[in-house]
This record gives structure tokens, sequence and C-alpha cells, in this order.
């Protein structure tokens, strides 16, 4: 099979609304660069361009029963305060306003069918799914169809700490079942995630490749830093939501270690949280009273200011949750890898990042491990002290990795294989 044209369905290209879509458009940017031609279809329900590149944004259907359905449930609970959201997906599997979406992209995509693409990609974030839903419907695509998975699907097949059941699970399942088995190809971001889907839905052992988050700069533009940076301290970068089972209280104790034990580096260092924390706001704001050299802002920053600071701090942390394994590639993942800092990794022994950093990379630890944390963050801060500039990862084999090039070589292997 010769790849020249690839139509992609994506839930959203807009980088300020999640990680997952600043992946997407890293990805798509990167399949340009490459020289293949694309048409994009997007529900982001705004108009957003791409240089080079014919973006369609997905108007949702309007006046028909899924949607006003939709609508009058949604009124309904507004005022009465009852959400019968769960009743109905348990009866149908999901809600009114998933179908309506994902009727609302088939019919975007049926519109396009003269573009007559080699490859049918389909990118979504969260656990929505619906542009995979929506080729789902169109028999004639499945030959072409590569679905990514990013994350496990459904919820319930997250590994611990998540423990999610989800209304409707069952029929979720079967989506996802005749996803495997309908789509000639899958892409996993990761190789832990394809052998953990795999164990599930056995066909992604045959159809999966792995295709990780990728490295672009196109569409970043220039930021200025912000004032709660002070460039002249050893800054240790978080930036990315706290959810739930991702508790920074082990990074935080083991900072407060390191500085018990380092009194003179109180007044040349800082920690920086970005992004929503709501699940440990009390604590941080309890921490944060303790050491002035804690900066949180509990919100999603602009991603031109958190790229700009991945770049400029002394050392990037990535955070996973308490687990046994974490297969997930982390959306900064290559942001990190780019900005060649050292990366401070908090994450099981049986994890994408630390498989991907090799069994010897150094600066790692349980998350939950503050006296090893504190020891690393000592290691990390005598080092800049005695030269800030070498601090860094240098890691080619990881940029490489995560390039446009590695990318080719992958697609390059579906046409050699087909």
């Amino acid at each position: 099979m010769k790849i020249e044209r690839i139509l992609i369905i994506s839930d959203s290209i807009d980088v300020n609304d999640s990680s997952a879509s600043k992946g997407r458009v890293a990805l798509i940017n990167n399949l340009n660069s490459l020289g293949y031609q694309l048409k994009v279809l997007h529900f982001t329900q705004k108009i957003i361009k791409l240089n080079g590149i014919d973006c369609i944004s997905i108007p949702e259907k309007k006046y028909n029963l899924t949607y006003l359905l939709s609508r009058s449930q949604r009124v309904f609970t507004r005022f009465t305060k009852i959400n019968f959201n769960p009743f109905i997906e348990r009866l149908l599997g999901f809600s009114f306003t998933f179908f309506n979406d994902t009727n609302s992209i088939k019919k975007a995509i049926l519109k396009e069918m003269d573009f007559q693409p080699d490859l049918v990609l389909t990118l979504s974030k969260g656990a929505s799914f619906r542009s995979h839903y929506a080729v789902l419907q169109i028999p004639a695509l499945h030959a072409k169809w590569m679905a990514y998975v990013h994350d496990p699907y459904p919820y319930h097949y997250y590994p611990r700490p998540y423990n999610w059941v989800e209304s409707g699970y069952q029929q979720k399942e079967r989506f996802f079942r005749a996803v495997s088995e309908k789509a000639a190809y899958s892409a996993f971001p990761s190789e832990l995630l394809r052998e953990w889907m795999g164990s599930y839905f056995p066909n992604f052992l045959k159809t999966g490749v792995v295709i990780p988050h990728q490295n672009s700069e196109v569409g970043f533009t220039e930021s200025e830093l912000p004032e709660y940076f002070n460039q002249s301290k050893f800054t240790i970068l978080h930036a990315g939501a706290l959810i739930k089972p991702r508790s920074p209280e082990g990074l935080i104790k083991g900072f407060k270690l390191f500085l018990k034990k380092n009194i003179e580096a109180k007044d040349k260092v800082q920690l920086i949280l970005l992004g929503n924390a709501s699940y440990h706001k009390q604590l941080l704001d309890i921490y944060a009273k303790e050491l002035p050299q804690l900066y949180f802002n509990n919100k999603n920053e602009k991603f031109n200011i958190v790229y700009k600071l991945q770049q400029t701090v002394s050392v990037n942390v990535i955070l996973e949750s308490k687990s046994e394994i974490s297969p997930f590639l982390p959306g900064k993942f290559p942001h990190c890898i780019e900005a060649n800092k050292p990366i401070l990794l908090l994450a099981p022994f049986y994890s994408e990042t630390r498989r991907l950093l090799g069994d010897d990379y150094f600066y790692t630890s349980e998350v939950d491990d503050s006296i090893k944390i504190s020891i690393l963050i000592e290691k990390l801060y005598n080092n800049w002290l005695v030269n800030p500039n070498s601090l860094k990862l240098n890691r080619r084999d990881l940029n490489n990795y995560i390039s446009e090039n590695y990318l080719k070589s992958v697609l390059e292997s579906i046409k050699n294989n087909n």
C-alpha cells in the first residue's frame, strides 16, 4: 500500500484545551512535514488553522432527534438538578450528546469521500473516542483505517489505583472490541499500552504499531517568562494536571527534606506546580504556607508559557500515579526530551517513561519515596551549583524516537507489510 493521502478525524486541534490535543497537533504537523497530503476534520467547534494543512471544522448537527433529546436533558438537569445521563448510558451505552456528536462527525466524513485517502487516522482525547465510533459506522473505510488509542478504554481497563466503572461499560466494551477487529491498523503512544490493551482485545497485538507523542515546534509561538519564575534560581517544574491518583505529596515532602538538609539553598531554589490540582488544593495550600519556595496555580496555564518554562527551568518532573504499572506515555514527554533538561521521574518500576529512559537512568523514584526524592534533588542541586549549564539530558536516541523520522519509519513499515 502506498500512503500519500491521509484523512485525519480528530476530536480537537486546539493546543490549549488539553495535553492530548497538543500531541495530536504535533503528530499532524509532522505528517505534513513528511510530505503527506492531509485533510483534517475536527470537532473543536471553532475555526482553527494549521499552517499548510486543509482543516475543516465539523459542525454539530442540529434539529434532529438526538440533538433535541440531548438539549432537553441538559435543560431538565439544569432546572431540577436531576441527572438522567447515568441511566441513559446504562441503557444505551452512551449519552444522547455522544450519539449526536458521532452522527455529526460521520456526516462530515461522508461529505469528504471524494478525497480518496490512502489512510484514515482517527484521533481522540479523554474518554470520548467519538471519531472512532463515527468511522466504525462507515465500513468502506475500514480497510484503510488506523485507530489511534491514546489511553486505556473503557475506564475500568485503567490500571489501579484508577477504579472507576462507567455506566454502560458493557456496551463500551463491545464498541471497542469492534474497533479492534474492524480497523486495519491500530496505533498506540507506548509499547506498554499496546500490550495492555492487547491483553483485553487481542487483535490489537496483530494490528498495533507504536507512534509515540511527537516533538514538533511547528505552530508554537514564543512567549515571555511569567513573573512567578525566577531564572536565577534552581527551579523544579511539574507541568500538568494533578488528577486524584496523581498526588504531589511525595515530591513536596522530598523537597522539604532537601531544604532541611541544605538550609543555605532556601533562597536559591523554587518548586513550581502548574495545572489543575483541585483534588489536592487543600494539601497544597497547607504546604504553600510552610514553603515560600513552592508556587502552584491550580489552573491550566497557556501552552506557550508552559513550553517556554520547560525549556528554561533546571529540572522537569514527570509524576505518575502510585501503581504497579503505568502504561501511559505522558503528553509532556516529548517536550521534556526536547528541553534537554534532567527529568525527575516519579513513576512505578513498570512504566513506559522508565522503559524509554532505561534501567541505567539515575533520577527516578517511586512517587511516594520522599527520602529518595530528596537525595535526587540534592544531587541535581549540587550539580547546578557547580555549573547550571551542566544539567543536560543528552538523549539523542529519544530525540530521534519522538521525531518525524521515526514516524516515517513506522508508516513505511505499514506500507512494506502490505
